[in-house]
């Protein structure tokens, strides 16, 4: 059988995840087991996080850190993951901008007679090397909010510096993954109006391949089917409403907040994300993600998110506190959820992925230490510590020690000076 398995039907196309039974790692008893493939994951977010609560104490560093209460939710996961101070993008100066040059460290003067000028970013680097096997050479997700976020359609800029647009809610990014491209709209809300899952039109074909699987590979098939229709029954209030204008109020009233925006909508596309890795769809991601107004206002806060970015003690800062608790409990749902999903060696995706997660702003408008913690087991660097580099030590260190780690040859970027070594295993 061909290396990738499709289930495929007029209106969706399933990709298999890594199965041993279909013959994505054994050939034969006595061949030797193809190693998972690398995988990089890099999370934004706008407007910086609660620095009196957010940053572990700087006299406390390596193994033996407290969390503070911004990071409390990640306890369970903390041997797994690191904190690094000190890092910043030396050229950034526009303090709304969370995410535009945080991939990139670039000037945004370099150009002459140019008011702005971007360059690559680390996940375009690593999709040049890591994307020429998958369907998408990289996946761009995007809060249908970019509060904080600044210019950009997305995290991931192009070799010639120019933006590169995502999928920017999580319906449009479901049916890029699990439908087929040729299904109209019109389709696939009939679909779902008769109660029927993309899955149901690949049913038939599905029974057949499961016939040929082991207990473990059709308990790990059933597994990701559920998953993915646990997705799908999340999201299709909201795709029956994609082409129903909405009605403008003779008098302007605050827009009502869906169950899949905010938190939700981040919890979603954690589990989209997920899904993309677990079947090679491909090996880079990005995902800039709400963490605004319209995160803030699905929790239940009043604030905008600008308005609580210039937090003071009292309400403010108790609102950016939440939102950075909550942030950590979803981040913590995804190593969860990383770490559950299993190889067909028998190895988890937590353990070949390179994860990041942080801001281009610190705190309070403030583009120094920004906040950075690094996860996963792809680029085999050193977990469970925490790092205070010297102040104004390049983000883009960490970058180039990321893509060197997860076995890239790239000699540098952006402004990079060298690997952050406390992180390279010996």
């Amino acid at each position: 059988m061909r290396r990738r398995h499709f289930l495929r039907s007029s209106s969706a196309l399933i990709t298999l995840p890594f199965l041993e039974s279909l013959g994505f790692q054994r050939f034969a008893s006595a061949a030797p087991v193809v190693a998972p493939p690398k995988r990089m994951i890099f999370l934004g977010f706008g407007w910086g996080v609660t620095r009196e609560s957010w940053f572990p104490d700087v006299a406390t560093t390596g193994a033996d850190y407290d969390l503070p209460k911004g990071l409390a939710p990640l306890q369970r996961h903390k041997k797994d993951f690191s904190i690094i101070q000190g890092l910043e993008n030396q050229f950034s100066n526009e303090a709304h901008w969370g995410s535009t040059f945080y991939l990139t460290g670039a000037n945004r003067y370099a150009v002459p007679g140019q008011s702005f000028s971007n360059s690559i970013s680390a996940d375009q680097v690593a999709a040049e090397q890591l994307g020429t096997d998958t369907r998408y050479t990289s996946v761009q997700l995007c809060g249908a909010d970019n509060d904080g976020h600044g210019p950009g359609q997305s995290l991931a800029w192009n070799r010639q510096g120019k933006p590169v647009a995502g999928w920017n809610n999580p319906v449009v990014a479901f049916h890029r993954l699990f439908s087929d491209d040729s299904t109209p709209l019109e389709q696939r809300q009939a679909m779902l109006k008769q109660r029927r899952s993309v899955l149901d039109a690949v049913l038939i074909e599905a029974r057949s391949v499961r016939r040929g699987l082991s207990k473990t590979d059709t308990e790990k098939l059933s597994e990701y089917f559920q998953s993915i229709r646990d997705i799908e029954t999340r999201i299709a209030k909201e795709e029956q409403w994609l082409d129903v204008p909405k009605k403008q109020a003779a008098h302007p009233i605050d827009e009502p907040r869906g169950e899949i925006e905010g938190y939700q909508e981040v919890k979603v596309m954690y589990d989209l994300l997920v899904a993309a890795l677990q079947v090679d769809a491909t090996r880079v991601i990005t995902y800039r993600q709400p963490g605004g107004t319209t995160f803030l206002q699905s929790l239940g806060a009043t604030l905008s998110g600008h308005n609580m970015s210039h937090y003071a003690p009292g309400m403010r800062q108790e609102v950016s506190e939440l939102r950075d608790r909550k942030q950590s409990e979803l981040l913590a749902g995804l190593i969860d959820k990383l770490k559950a999903t299993k190889e067909a060696d028998g190895t988890s995706l937590f353990d070949h992925v390179s994860l990041s997660y942080g801001s281009n702003i610190n705190s309070i408008h403030y583009l120094t230490n920004c906040p950075t913690l690094v996860a996963g087991g792809g680029a085999g660097i050193k977990l469970g510590q925490h790092l205070v580099k010297a102040d104004g030590t390049p983000l883009c260190n960490l970058w180039l020690t990321l893509l060197q780690g997860i076995g890239l040859d790239v000699p540098s970027h952006g402004d990079s000076q060298g690997v952050i070594k406390e992180l390279v295993n010996a």
